[in-house]
């Protein structure tokens, strides 16, 4: 099945709400069974995607990171089970920043084998629309 790219927004829309919202143990079954709904590619992106959010939010405590945007400012590198993204940008508390992040999965995209990210500077309001950034 193939997912145009709105579709693609809402299924991450719709899985960092569920990463966010629910207790943990719901939380992993309610991301496992939208993440098996997926074709692979999109799985595989929406499963990177919910562990920045992750890994943001627990590794650093100031920041609470609810979107992610792994295109903002550059194409991301795929292969069949990992993304590089050296132009991705995520939001915490109303605010945007830039981010690089490699996340490698297991074939079957549903577990994080490796991940790396770097947070960088904070991204102007002026330049959110530019970048599709939201609010």
């Amino acid at each position: 099945m193939v997912l145009v790219a709105p579709m693609k927004k809402l299924c991450l829309m719709v899985l960092a709400s569920l990463t966010l919202a629910w207790p943990a143990k719901a939380m992993d079954n309610a991301l496992r069974a939208g993440l098996l709904k997926l074709d692979p590619q999109t799985r595989l992106e929406q499963r990177c995607d919910a562990e920045v959010l992750d890994r943001i939010s627990h590794d650093d405590h100031n920041f609470k990171a609810d979107r992610v945007v792994a295109y903002a400012f550059a194409t991301p590198q795929m292969s069949a089970d990992a993304i590089k993204s050296s132009g991705a940008a995520f939001r915490s508390k109303g605010q945007w920043y830039r981010l690089k992040f490699k996340c490698q999965t297991a074939p079957d995209h549903m577990q994080v084998l490796q991940f790396r990210y770097k947070i960088g500077d904070e991204i102007p309001e002026t330049d959110w629309a530019k970048y599709n950034l939201y609010d």
